[in-house]
Protein backbone atom coordinates (compact mmCIF):
# COMPACT_ATOMS: atom_id res chain seq x y z
CA UNK A 1 0.00 0.00 0.00
CA UNK A 2 2.83 2.44 0.62
CA UNK A 3 4.33 1.41 -2.37
CA UNK A 4 1.05 2.54 -4.70
CA UNK A 5 0.70 5.14 -2.31
CA UNK A 6 4.01 7.03 -2.30
CA UNK A 7 5.86 5.75 -5.66
CA UNK A 8 2.76 4.86 -7.85
CA UNK A 9 3.39 1.87 -10.82
CA UNK A 10 3.22 1.99 -14.60
CA UNK A 11 2.70 -1.44 -14.70
CA UNK A 12 0.73 -4.31 -12.78
CA UNK A 13 2.22 -4.69 -9.29
CA UNK A 14 2.73 -7.46 -7.73
CA UNK A 15 2.33 -8.16 -3.50
CA UNK A 16 5.07 -10.63 -2.52
CA UNK A 17 6.64 -10.40 0.89
CA UNK A 18 10.46 -9.39 -0.78
CA UNK A 19 8.75 -5.75 -1.25
CA UNK A 20 8.33 -6.29 2.18
CA UNK A 21 11.06 -4.49 4.67
CA UNK A 22 11.27 -7.30 7.41
CA UNK A 23 10.33 -10.04 4.97
CA UNK A 24 11.77 -12.35 7.06
CA UNK A 25 9.47 -11.67 9.71
CA UNK A 26 6.18 -11.98 7.98
CA UNK A 27 5.13 -15.96 8.23
CA UNK A 28 1.68 -17.44 7.80
CA UNK A 29 2.28 -19.05 11.71
CA UNK A 30 2.67 -15.73 13.48
CA UNK A 31 0.36 -13.72 11.44
CA UNK A 32 -1.43 -13.82 14.54
CA UNK A 33 1.26 -12.14 16.62
CA UNK A 34 1.84 -9.75 14.47
CA UNK A 35 -1.85 -8.39 13.30
CA UNK A 36 -4.32 -9.42 16.32
CA UNK A 37 -2.90 -7.26 18.94
CA UNK A 38 -3.19 -4.26 16.06
CA UNK A 39 -6.64 -5.55 14.80
CA UNK A 40 -8.10 -4.36 18.65
CA UNK A 41 -6.21 -1.39 18.85
CA UNK A 42 -7.92 -0.19 15.95
CA UNK A 43 -11.78 -1.78 17.18
CA UNK A 44 -11.39 -4.56 14.33
CA UNK A 45 -10.83 -7.50 17.09
CA UNK A 46 -12.82 -7.17 19.90
CA UNK A 47 -13.93 -10.98 20.59
CA UNK A 48 -12.44 -11.61 24.10
CA UNK A 49 -11.87 -15.26 23.78
CA UNK A 50 -9.91 -14.85 20.41
CA UNK A 51 -7.60 -12.08 22.38
CA UNK A 52 -7.30 -14.44 25.10
CA UNK A 53 -6.05 -17.21 22.89
CA UNK A 54 -3.79 -15.58 21.81
CA UNK A 55 -2.61 -14.29 25.31
CA UNK A 56 -2.49 -18.50 25.62
CA UNK A 57 -1.01 -18.99 22.48
CA UNK A 58 2.11 -16.21 23.42
CA UNK A 59 2.81 -18.01 26.44
CA UNK A 60 3.26 -21.42 24.98
CA UNK A 61 5.68 -20.27 22.65
CA UNK A 62 7.83 -18.50 25.35
CA UNK A 63 7.80 -21.51 27.56
CA UNK A 64 8.73 -23.65 24.53
CA UNK A 65 11.70 -21.59 23.88
CA UNK A 66 12.66 -21.68 27.13
CA UNK A 67 12.25 -25.05 27.78
CA UNK A 68 14.85 -25.62 25.00
CA UNK A 69 16.94 -22.98 25.94
CA UNK A 70 17.57 -24.19 29.81
CA UNK A 71 17.79 -27.81 28.34
CA UNK A 72 21.59 -28.73 27.74
CA UNK A 73 23.84 -31.35 27.31
CA UNK A 74 27.43 -31.65 26.53
CA UNK A 75 28.64 -31.10 22.85
CA UNK A 76 30.44 -34.84 22.39
CA UNK A 77 27.13 -36.20 24.10
CA UNK A 78 24.92 -34.05 21.54
CA UNK A 79 26.55 -35.67 18.74
CA UNK A 80 26.80 -39.39 19.81
CA UNK A 81 22.58 -39.18 20.49
CA UNK A 82 22.24 -36.97 16.74
CA UNK A 83 24.78 -37.98 15.07
CA UNK A 84 28.46 -35.72 14.74
CA UNK A 85 27.19 -35.06 11.45
CA UNK A 86 23.99 -33.26 12.19
CA UNK A 87 24.81 -32.39 15.94
CA UNK A 88 27.94 -32.61 16.94
CA UNK A 89 29.28 -30.12 13.96
CA UNK A 90 32.72 -29.52 12.84
CA UNK A 91 34.04 -28.84 16.13
CA UNK A 92 32.67 -31.80 18.18
CA UNK A 93 35.55 -34.00 18.24
CA UNK A 94 38.27 -30.96 18.89
CA UNK A 95 40.10 -31.68 22.58
CA UNK A 96 38.70 -29.33 25.25
CA UNK A 97 35.26 -29.65 23.33
CA UNK A 98 33.76 -32.50 25.53
CA UNK A 99 33.84 -30.04 28.95
CA UNK A 100 31.81 -27.46 26.67
CA UNK A 101 27.77 -27.35 26.77
CA UNK A 102 25.07 -26.59 24.19
CA UNK A 103 21.57 -25.90 24.74
CA UNK A 104 18.76 -27.20 23.02
CA UNK A 105 17.93 -23.88 21.25
CA UNK A 106 21.75 -23.17 19.96
CA UNK A 107 21.61 -26.96 18.58
CA UNK A 108 18.28 -26.58 16.43
CA UNK A 109 19.84 -23.34 14.74
CA UNK A 110 22.03 -25.87 12.84
CA UNK A 111 21.13 -26.81 9.97
CA UNK A 112 19.09 -30.08 9.05
CA UNK A 113 18.28 -30.52 12.78
CA UNK A 114 14.48 -30.29 13.56
CA UNK A 115 12.30 -29.61 16.67
CA UNK A 116 11.62 -33.14 16.59
CA UNK A 117 15.18 -34.51 16.43
CA UNK A 118 15.74 -32.18 19.77
CA UNK A 119 12.67 -33.21 21.28
CA UNK A 120 13.14 -36.66 20.89
CA UNK A 121 16.78 -36.59 22.64
CA UNK A 122 15.14 -34.66 25.48
CA UNK A 123 12.25 -36.82 26.02
CA UNK A 124 15.24 -39.82 26.15
CA UNK A 125 17.41 -38.00 28.31
CA UNK A 126 14.40 -37.47 30.81
CA UNK A 127 13.35 -41.03 30.53
CA UNK A 128 17.38 -42.21 31.38
CA UNK A 129 17.18 -39.53 34.04
CA UNK A 130 13.95 -40.37 35.83
CA UNK A 131 14.43 -44.53 36.05
CA UNK A 132 17.85 -43.67 37.66
CA UNK A 133 15.94 -41.54 40.21
CA UNK A 134 12.51 -42.98 40.80
CA UNK A 135 12.78 -46.04 43.50
CA UNK A 136 12.58 -49.91 42.40
CA UNK A 137 8.55 -50.24 42.66
CA UNK A 138 7.77 -54.38 43.90
CA UNK A 139 5.35 -56.27 41.88
CA UNK A 140 2.17 -55.14 42.43
CA UNK A 141 2.68 -51.60 43.76
CA UNK A 142 1.24 -48.96 42.13
CA UNK A 143 2.88 -47.19 39.58
CA UNK A 144 0.27 -44.11 38.80
CA UNK A 145 2.59 -41.42 39.77
CA UNK A 146 6.02 -42.46 37.36
CA UNK A 147 3.49 -43.45 34.34
CA UNK A 148 2.20 -39.80 35.17
CA UNK A 149 5.56 -38.11 35.25
CA UNK A 150 6.32 -37.26 31.03
CA UNK A 151 8.49 -34.77 29.54
CA UNK A 152 5.98 -31.73 27.90
CA UNK A 153 6.79 -31.42 24.26
CA UNK A 154 5.88 -28.22 22.17
CA UNK A 155 1.85 -28.25 21.83
CA UNK A 156 0.69 -29.00 17.93
CA UNK A 157 -0.50 -25.76 17.80
CA UNK A 158 2.96 -23.71 18.03
CA UNK A 159 5.04 -26.24 17.35
CA UNK A 160 6.09 -24.60 13.91
CA UNK A 161 6.39 -20.95 15.38
CA UNK A 162 8.74 -22.02 18.22
CA UNK A 163 11.05 -23.83 15.43
CA UNK A 164 10.88 -21.31 13.48
CA UNK A 165 11.24 -18.49 15.41
CA UNK A 166 14.69 -20.57 16.77
CA UNK A 167 15.81 -21.33 13.49
CA UNK A 168 15.07 -17.32 12.25
CA UNK A 169 16.28 -15.98 15.20
CA UNK A 170 19.92 -14.39 14.20
CA UNK A 171 18.68 -13.88 10.29
CA UNK A 172 15.67 -11.40 11.73
CA UNK A 173 18.27 -9.86 13.99
CA UNK A 174 20.84 -9.36 11.37
CA UNK A 175 17.47 -7.60 9.06
CA UNK A 176 16.83 -5.91 11.98
CA UNK A 177 20.29 -4.01 12.11
CA UNK A 178 20.67 -3.76 7.98
CA UNK A 179 17.41 -2.09 8.41
CA UNK A 180 17.89 0.42 11.08
CA UNK A 181 21.92 1.07 8.68
CA UNK A 182 19.81 1.86 6.04
CA UNK A 183 17.68 3.99 7.40
CA UNK A 184 20.05 6.41 8.87
CA UNK A 185 21.53 6.41 5.84
CA UNK A 186 18.69 8.48 3.77
CA UNK A 187 20.77 11.32 3.21
CA UNK A 188 24.16 9.60 2.51
CA UNK A 189 25.54 10.10 -1.14
CA UNK A 190 25.44 7.84 -3.70
CA UNK A 191 28.89 7.47 -5.73
CA UNK A 192 27.76 9.60 -9.27
CA UNK A 193 30.07 7.07 -11.20
CA UNK A 194 28.95 3.76 -9.35
CA UNK A 195 28.00 1.16 -12.48
CA UNK A 196 24.79 -0.10 -11.72
CA UNK A 197 25.61 -3.77 -13.53
CA UNK A 198 24.61 -7.47 -12.48
CA UNK A 199 28.26 -8.81 -12.32
CA UNK A 200 28.51 -5.97 -9.55
CA UNK A 201 25.23 -6.52 -7.83
CA UNK A 202 24.37 -9.69 -8.37
CA UNK A 203 21.85 -9.97 -5.95
CA UNK A 204 19.46 -7.16 -8.17
CA UNK A 205 16.82 -8.16 -10.84
CA UNK A 206 17.05 -7.21 -14.43
CA UNK A 207 14.36 -4.53 -13.53
CA UNK A 208 15.90 -2.81 -10.59
CA UNK A 209 19.32 -2.46 -12.52
CA UNK A 210 17.79 -0.85 -15.28
CA UNK A 211 15.66 1.75 -13.17
CA UNK A 212 19.12 2.30 -10.82
CA UNK A 213 20.66 3.09 -14.11
CA UNK A 214 17.85 4.98 -15.70
CA UNK A 215 17.14 7.49 -12.71
CA UNK A 216 21.30 6.79 -11.39
CA UNK A 217 19.67 8.45 -7.71
CA UNK A 218 22.43 10.83 -5.90
CA UNK A 219 21.24 9.82 -2.20
CA UNK A 220 19.83 7.20 -0.82
CA UNK A 221 16.55 8.85 -0.17
CA UNK A 222 16.00 9.48 -4.09
CA UNK A 223 17.13 5.79 -4.25
CA UNK A 224 14.04 4.62 -2.08
CA UNK A 225 11.23 6.72 -3.92
CA UNK A 226 12.26 4.16 -6.67
CA UNK A 227 8.83 2.00 -7.51
CA UNK A 228 10.45 -1.31 -8.01
CA UNK A 229 13.37 -1.54 -5.75
CA UNK A 230 12.91 -3.49 -2.63
CA UNK A 231 14.43 -2.83 0.65
CA UNK A 232 16.52 -5.62 0.61
CA UNK A 233 18.25 -4.42 -2.41
CA UNK A 234 18.20 -0.88 -1.20
CA UNK A 235 20.18 -2.48 1.62
CA UNK A 236 22.48 -4.29 -0.13
CA UNK A 237 23.03 -0.98 -2.35
CA UNK A 238 23.87 0.70 0.80
CA UNK A 239 26.41 -2.07 2.01
CA UNK A 240 27.88 -1.73 -1.34
CA UNK A 241 28.44 1.74 -1.39
CA UNK A 242 29.82 1.59 2.34
CA UNK A 243 32.48 -0.58 0.35
CA UNK A 244 33.20 2.04 -2.06
CA UNK A 245 33.61 4.62 -0.14
CA UNK A 246 35.99 2.41 2.25
CA UNK A 247 37.99 1.07 -0.78
CA UNK A 248 38.29 4.93 -2.07
CA UNK A 249 39.76 5.84 0.92
CA UNK A 250 42.14 3.05 1.47
CA UNK A 251 43.67 4.11 -1.80
CA UNK A 252 43.89 7.93 -1.01
CA UNK A 253 45.47 7.21 2.18
CA UNK A 254 48.13 4.96 0.41
CA UNK A 255 48.56 7.78 -1.90
CA UNK A 256 48.78 10.31 1.05
CA UNK A 257 51.97 7.45 2.04
CA UNK A 258 53.31 6.87 -0.82
CA UNK A 259 54.11 10.38 -1.14
CA UNK A 260 55.34 11.54 2.22
CA UNK A 261 57.78 8.52 1.53
CA UNK A 262 58.91 10.04 -1.85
Amino acid sequence: VDDLVTKGTSEPYRMFTSRAEYRISLRADNADLRLTERGAEHGLVTDPERLAALTMRRSMIADGVDRLRDFKLYVTEWGERGGNDVMGGAAANRPGRESHKKSAEEVLRMPNVSLKMVEGIMADVFEEERAKEEPSTSEGESTDVVDSARMDLTPTSVYDTVEASIKYESYVARQEKDIESWRRAQGLRIPPDIVYDHSVLKSFSKEEIEKLETFRPSTFAEASGISGLTPQSLVYLYHHVMRLNKEGRRRKREKEEEGVAV
